[in-house]
């Protein structure tokens, strides 16, 4: 057998090969002579060694051509992960691209979203500015028909219909009658004998004509005055009598009546009918009632048929505390009216004063809404107010108004059991953290809005708003209950 140290080592290979082959020579030529005289054992040997070194030979060339295929297996694996690396990477790069690409349309996704709410939310600030705007121009509007309507009233004008054309026709008119007046009277004092020219009666003759008269507004109409607790009270006398009141001031004494000749100014006779009208021949309203869901954030509807002649009515809501006192709404002068939280709790009525054509005032209406019962939560609404309050704390999205009336910041009003802070979103500064005081206030304005006030102890106001007027109602139910709170924890400490 072979030797692991001549299988290994090359020349040792063909050292033993030559020497084998020089033996096989040596052997051969000594058994090619017949004279030798060799063993036969011997030749045997040889003949066995020389195949067994051929199939070494053989092994030994399987081998090399073995370990041939094996490198060119290699090297056709190196090229293949070559290729497959190239292929990775290329993969790799664009795959970095996409992300990035992704990325970009990401960023420009959320910033066309955030600018299309920002947009949205400048819309709804606009239409709310605008709703408010239009509610006050209202208000204002029909304050203004009526005075001017019951000013007419008073001057024996009436328009047949209630329109900017016909009110500013009438007023044309009745100022060009004034006007005539006052000439006329100045004319008659011009020339009249001086007995009147000085004194009538032992009395300074005074000019005929007040001109104040015609720009006070008319006592038959509302007369809403804003105090400090924000009360609007009715005043009404009926129109016989402003009339009377006015022709008795604009009358000279009846002696200076009785010198004057046919060209003396004398006041126009006006025929009256019945003043000392009762209420079932007055304008009045039959079936009046209010219709609508007395829940906070819900909407009241005062309606009615008018009757005898009725075409124009005046609305006022009033609110009933519970110590028996009535306030009256501010604002709340339109036949709808918004219930807030600031009417939970309490009684809720509309009064309505029904007027002709005439001026005339028909008896006044009064109704309560919920079928006289105190407007409450609704269930949600209450059960919402009772679990902030069962956790002692509560946290709004609400956007507060800075300097700039076109400034709204989105910011976070957390309530605890004993102070209140307020976040802005922006830019996570603490704007306001105090304790709850009996003087912090929160005043709702009337109307479809979702806006409140918050005045605090050093007396600078605060507005806010939300984007839903039930949320807003939550809000300051559940703060209003935590500063009830905290006031009376503190009182009974001090105590």
């Amino acid at each position: 057998m072979w030797s692991s140290r001549g299988f290994e080592n090359p020349d040792a290979m063909s050292s033993d090969r030559n020497l084998m082959n020089n033996s096989s020579i040596g052997n051969r030529t000594r058994t090619s002579d017949p004279t030798s005289g060799l063993n036969p054992q011997t030749v045997n040997d040889n003949t066995a060694y020389s195949s067994e070194e051929q199939e070494h030979l053989a092994r030994l060339k399987a081998q090399k051509e073995e370990i041939q295929y094996l490198r060119q297996q290699i090297t056709l694996a190196s090229v293949r992960e070559r290729q497959l690396l190239n292929e990775k990477y290329t993969l790799e790069k664009k795959f970095s691209e996409l992300r990035l690409a992704l990325d970009e349309k990401q960023n420009e996704a959320i910033e066309s979203a955030a600018n299309e709410l920002a947009r949205r939310k400048g819309v709804l600030d606009e239409n709310l500015s605008l709703a408010h705007e239009l509610k006050v121009t209202e208000d204002e509007r029909y304050i203004f028909m009526s005075s001017l309507v019951g000013l007419l009233a008073e001057y024996g004008i009436l328009p047949r219909v209630t329109n900017a054309a016909a009110l500013s026709d009438s007023i044309k008119h009745l100022h060009d009658e004034m006007q005539q007046k006052i000439r006329s009277s100045q004319d008659q004092q011009r020339f009249s004998p001086s007995p009147y020219n000085n004194s009538t009666g032992g009395r300074q003759l005074e000019s005929n004509y007040d001109v104040s008269k015609y720009t006070t507004p008319l006592n038959g109409q509302i007369n809403q005055s804003q105090e400090n607790d924000n009360r609007q009270t009715f005043e009404s006398r009926p129109v016989s009598q402003n009339m009377e009141h006015v022709y008795d001031n604009n009358r000279v004494n009846n002696r200076f009546q009785d010198g004057a000749d046919n060209n003396y100014f004398q006041p126009p006779s006006v025929n009256y009918e019945d003043d000392s009208f009762a209420a079932e021949d007055g304008p009045g309203i039959e079936g009046f009632q209010i219709i609508g869901d007395a829940k906070p954030g819900g909407k009241l509807l005062g309606c009615g048929f008018p009757v005898r002649g009725t075409s124009l009515c005046m609305f006022q809501w009033v609110r009933h505390l519970q110590d028996g006192t009535r306030e009256y709404i501010e604002g709340a002068t339109n036949p709808e009216y918004v219930v807030t939280a600031d009417d939970v709790d309490k009684l809720i009525a509309v009064e309505c004063i029904p007027m002709d054509d005439q001026g005339r005032q028909g008896e006044i209406v009064r109704l309560f809404a919920n079928e006289q019962n105190k407007i409450t939560c609704d269930p949600e609404m209450q059960e919402e107010i009772d679990k902030y309050m069962a956790a002692g704390q509560a946290s709004f999205s609400v956007s507060l108004l800075m300097d700039s009336p076109e400034t709204w910041e989105l910011t976070t009003f957390t309530l605890r059991r004993s102070n209140y802070q307020i976040k802005i979103n922006r830019t996570q500064n603490i704007f306001i953290d105090e304790k709850y005081s009996s003087v912090l206030s929160i005043k709702i304005p009337s109307g479809l809005t979702s806006q409140f006030v918050l005045t605090r102890l050093n007396g600078s106001s605060h507005p806010f708003t939300f984007h839903d007027v039930r949320m807003r109602d939550t809000f300051v139910l559940t703060m209003r209950m935590f500063q009830s709170k905290a006031v009376d924890e503190r009182r009974k400490t001090k105590a």
